[in-house]
């Protein structure tokens, strides 16, 4: 059997292997896993195209300046590695509104990709507030025992909890 080719992986077993890369990361790299940044740094990237001196004066953009770098090849890899992943395992499809979508809140390609945007926009103001993202609080963060990584790791859940509960109920 070849764990590349399965459609799902243990989750216990992907938990192992993101924790032996969050460990290796930071020992070979001095750098830590986290995706939110290089959104931030992307779209200063792209911003610079059209207003570099915007760019150049912006202190948000001073403080998180728009190169490549870890964390954009990270975010890079992964999704690669998830296109990677599907085709080996036979399960790539390309959908504009997706099987489980369709049947749990709506079959509407338009609805989709409003609240897509609408929730993206709020996880990204909200990974800017906390100063990371999931990834960063919840593997990184909360591996260096992070007072505010567990903290926001926990409401993570919480949210989650009550999203699941008000779309399914118990």
């Amino acid at each position: 059997m070849n764990i590349f080719q399965l459609e799902i992986w243990s989750p216990y077993a992907v938990g192992i292997l993101i924790g032996l890369l969050n460990v290796l990361a930071l020992l070979f790299s001095d750098n830590v896993l986290g995706a939110s940044t290089s959104y931030v740094k992307a779209s200063g990237m792209v911003r610079r195209l059209f207003d570099a001196e915007y760019v150049r004066k912006n202190e948000y953009y001073q403080k998180n300046v728009p190169e490549v770098d870890w964390g954009v090849m990270l975010v890079s890899g992964i999704f690669i590695g998830a296109f990677i992943s599907s085709l080996l395992s036979g399960d790539f499809q390309a959908q504009a509104v997706p099987t489980m979508w369709a049947a749990e809140i709506s079959g509407s390609f338009f609805l989709r990709l409003i609240l897509a945007f609408v929730g993206g926009a709020i996880l990204g103001i909200g990974s800017r507030w906390s100063n990371g993202c999931t990834s960063g609080h919840g593997i990184s963060g909360t591996s260096q025992l992070s007072v505010l990584s567990w903290v926001a790791t926990i409401c993570f859940f919480i949210g989650g909890i009550v999203v699941a509960y008000l779309m399914y109920g118990f």
